[in-house]
């Protein structure tokens, strides 16, 4: 990959049909960013920033344009292509955390390791959750667990196979301060000791702060 490139988007945008005709969510962003590095885009409510992260990370395809991980082309694959590449570089952090409520901690974070195929994945989770402080927590099912324990048990499950880039989309929403300054403080961590690159999507802008970079999105536009 040039210059260790590891996402990179290419005039991506993203239309869609509405009652008063085409409506342009994104329009023309363009971006790269390199392992290990971390990027904020930031913006109004609106302003398309969960739309990019959806194009950024194969959830969703680009009306026009090209986004690649780890220099394949997202936009020549298909959905189960996307989603096999999901399943080996990209790891996800949200603001609902998204556990499964019927598995325990242990469980959640095994998942991803499970669908790839790795035969030690309970032994790589308890690592995983270890790391995250929450070793006595591995039994506990998510409604046994506090909003910050639930995201710890997330991050633990995004940062467990190792991701080449790791999406974090409003990962402190629904906590309160003091809880979202550890939860951030533990996701910077992580991404320096894995090397990964973080994409965080925040309307905080004390937190986007923390970021090398700060991608700005206006009305679907890149705010240069």
């Amino acid at each position: 990959m040039p210059d260790n490139i590891v996402l990179e988007a290419i005039n991506v945008s993203k239309t869609v049909a509405s009652p008063e005709g085409s409506l342009t969510i994104l329009a023309d962003v363009s971006l790269s960013v390199r392992a290990g590095e971390t990027l904020a885009i930031v913006g109004a409510s609106g302003a398309g920033k969960s739309t990019l992260l959806a194009l950024l990370a194969g959830l969703d395809s680009p009306s026009t344009g090209r986004v690649s991980i780890a220099g394949i082309d997202l936009t020549e694959l298909d959905e189960d292509g996307r989603a096999a590449l999901r399943g080996k570089q990209v790891g996800f952090v949200f603001q609902s955390f998204h556990l499964i409520p019927s598995l325990t901690a242990i469980e959640n974070v095994m998942l991803p390791l499970e669908l790839s195929g790795k035969r030690d994945a309970r032994q790589l989770a308890a690592v995983a959750l270890e790391q995250v402080g929450l070793s006595p927590r591995i039994a506990h099912y998510p409604k046994q667990l506090s909003g910050g324990e639930q995201q710890r048990v997330a991050i633990a499950r995004a940062f467990v196979t190792h991701p080449a880039v790791l999406f974090a989309d409003e990962p402190t929403g629904n906590l309160d301060s003091a809880t979202g300054l550890r939860i951030t403080d533990l996701l910077f961590e992580l991404n320096r000791s894995t090397g990964s690159t973080l994409i965080l999507v925040t309307h905080d802008r004390t937190l986007a702060g923390r970021c090398g970079r700060i991608l700005e999105l206006d009305a679907g536009h890149a705010v240069k």
